[in-house]
């Protein structure tokens, strides 16, 4: 039953790819519950974001009655960069800085552990 894999996705998150990218190093491959364990402690904003997909995954993931929620692995987790809101602010003689808010595109894949 490895073949059979669930998937949870967050778009448009207000959120750099590049903080959330630190983050999923540390829960990719670990069990779903291990993985949720893991960001509940992470002091970062990105852990807490990671968490709910992972959460929502694990939630589609009882919508199918052949899967054991118990042994759900964290496969795979895809960061992808949403659109950039570009802003302006005013600095000195009259000029004006951009200001780039990225966006992030979460993409959580479990798949069931085939070692059990």
């Amino acid at each position: 039953m490895s073949d059979l894999q669930v998937k949870a996705v967050a778009r448009y998150v207000r959120i750099s790819p590049q903080k959330v990218r630190k983050i999923i190093g540390a829960v990719k491959g670990k069990s779903a519950e291990a993985g949720l364990n893991a960001l509940k402690f992470m002091p970062q904003k990105a852990a807490e974001i990671v968490e709910k997909v992972v959460r929502s995954a694990v939630a589609n993931s009882e919508q199918h009655p052949d899967i054991d929620v118990d042994s759900l692995l964290i496969s795979n987790i895809i960061v992808d960069q949403g659109p950039t809101a570009k802003r302006f602010r005013a600095r000195a003689r009259g000029r004006g800085a951009r200001i780039l808010k990225k966006t992030s595109h979460i993409t959580v894949i479990l798949t069931e552990d085939s070692a059990e």
